[in-house]
């Protein structure tokens, strides 16, 4: 964000998260496990959110076209870097370059967690919506932008009553575009997708079309860990893919729309499990 929070002159519209986050992402070496077949947020849920969480670590997903990001405080970083180091080799960037980081470059005031709390399991509803992955050349990006700001700005149906049950979540209104570093990501609804020039949006060869299954019956916050391991954990031992997108409010997960059906039974299993 090319503009500090800190010069954003103060608004009642606006609520703004009291931590700074840092940007992770598993650059992979090309050697999957044999058999595995199961991609985004899955591939690595047992090797980084799953311990992550263990070490009552909270996070933010943050899944794209093109990878997935965890974004974690700064403040735990610390802790971050003493759990992960044991599986994977660390690297910062410092002016454009990667950097090998190793334990001690961050051991100065690290602290042991605290063991976690057994985590909440949040309800977890399914909308009938059904959702595009998606990205577009940047060149090409003018020739739909007046498209975008007027989904992203303008096309919003009034928003649902907050405590609104999972029987009332027939659809769902969900836009999501990320710009990272030159590359764009957009997931959209199938109806909305119709809006725009096919020629000029790009996805996988198959075509697939996702469904989603929102985390959470209220706010979720940032002090609580374990809500993306909830999902992404039952998920990864079945192989089955998901792409996660955290928000401020909820946490959005979605899978292959031929496999909804089985991903709701995981997850229902796994809330009977938990009590």
């Amino acid at each position: 964000f090319p503009l500090s929070l800190a010069e954003l002159p103060p608004s009642e519209f606006m609520q703004v998260a009291d931590s700074t986050w840092l940007g992770l992402s598993v650059v992979s070496n090309g050697r999957a496990p044999s058999g595995c077949q199961a991609t985004g947020v899955t591939k690595i849920a047992r090797s980084v959110i799953a311990p992550l969480a263990e070490h009552h670590v909270s996070v933010l997903m943050l899944s794209t076209y093109q990878t997935d990001f965890i974004l974690v405080r700064e403040r735990d970083l610390p802790v971050v870097i003493h759990t992960l180091a044991g599986e994977f080799d660390i690297y910062k960037e410092e002016g454009g370059e990667c950097v090998p980081v190793t334990c001690d470059d961050v051991s100065n005031g690290f602290l042991k967690p605290k063991p976690a709390a057994s985590p909440t399991l949040h309800p977890v509803q399914s909308p009938q919506t059904r959702f595009c992955v998606l990205t577009v050349a940047p060149d090409t990006l003018p020739a739909i932008a007046t498209m975008l700001i007027d989904v992203l700005f303008y096309s919003h149906s009034p928003p649902r009553e907050a405590g609104a049950s999972s029987q009332d979540l027939d659809s769902i209104t969900f836009f999501a575009f990320s710009l990272i570093e030159g590359y764009i990501s957009i997931v959209m609804d199938a109806e909305t997708q119709k809006r725009f020039p096919s020629d000029l949006l790009l996805t996988s060869s198959t075509g697939e079309l996702w469904r989603m299954v929102r985390i959470g019956g209220q706010p979720l916050g940032f002090d609580e860990c374990g809500i993306v391991a909830q999902i992404a954990e039952p998920l990864a031992a079945a192989d089955i893919s998901a792409y996660y997108i955290s928000t401020f409010n909820f946490d959005h997960a979605l899978v292959p729309e031929e496999g909804i059906a089985e991903v709701i039974q995981l997850l229902q299993q796994r809330q009977e499990s938990g009590r």
